[in-house]
């Protein structure tokens, strides 16, 4: 009855972890590029008391045994990187990826980060730059007296300048890929940094050798499902409930034996 209690208690905790999780989503169903979260669960150690397949006789054996669980506690958080909605702006440095990749942004100590959210500015010297101001990898400059810039689908960056009947290409924005998006560390500021787990990045020009291809205009909305996100807000909180009842259970019964 005791060991009631404290499976109980593992599942409140976990279940309480999947409302977290769920909550972190809902709370960035607005923020360019976020990729939902998904809680993973695994069972914890059992306590055998009877070997499976131990003797019950001199011929025969025991076919399930018997053993019994402690609980289930989170191993893991899954994020999700299916694509987003495209949301037009009309900001000619408003980007997004459609299909595998991250921008490459360079960090205030040098290392280098990567995103999703392609809404990017210029800086005080022309330099695009994200939200954050950290500037784009590689650099690209746009200079002062440029009439508009244009960007393909490959990444080539082209401005006109007064008095030229052609455009002038000013550098190329280039994606990165890894073997295992997964693996990558969330820092925040919609950004994530390489680890051993997500593996070494695949750099090259968007469109090429798998990787997505840049749109410009528009924005990468968050894929979160503001509906299958309620949906499993209801399931995390009965599953509390339920666990939570299972504790009650557990102190009726402990409280009628202490009546006898």
């Amino acid at each position: 009855m005791i060991r009631s209690l404290f499976i109980a208690k593992t599942g409140m905790d976990s279940s309480q972890f999947k409302l977290d999780t769920i909550s972190n989503n809902l709370a960035n169903v607005s923020t360019n590029g976020f990729k939902r979260q998904r809680a993973v669960f695994e069972d914890l150690m059992y306590q055998v008391l009877r070997q499976p397949g131990s003797q019950t006789s001199n011929t025969t054996n025991h076919p399930t045994g018997l053993q019994v669980g402690t609980g289930a506690a989170p191993v893991g958080v899954d994020r999700l990187f299916a694509q987003g909605n495209m949301t037009r702006t009309e900001n000619n440095l408003d980007l997004a990826i459609n299909g595998k990749g991250f921008f490459r942004v360079q960090m205030p100590d040098g290392t280098i980060g990567y995103t999703r959210d392609g809404a990017f500015k210029l800086n005080d010297q022309g330099q695009i730059v994200n939200t954050s101001g950290y500037l784009l990898d590689p650099q690209i400059t746009v200079p002062a007296n440029a009439l508009s810039v244009d960007i393909s689908r490959t990444g080539a960056v082209e401005i006109k300048l007064p008095g030229q009947a052609q455009p002038t290409n000013v550098g190329n924005i280039q994606i990165s890929s890894f073997i295992n998006p997964q693996g990558l560390e969330s820092i925040g500021n919609n950004l994530f940094l390489e680890t051993t787990a997500s593996g070494a990045p695949v750099d090259g020009d968007p469109g090429n050798d798998g990787l997505g291809v840049v749109n410009q205009g528009y924005i990468e909305a968050s894929n979160v499902n503001v509906t299958e996100e309620l949906v499993n807000l209801i399931t995390a909180q009965r599953a509390y409930e339920i666990n939570s009842r299972a504790v009650k259970t557990s102190d009726e019964m402990l409280q009628r034996l202490t009546q006898l």
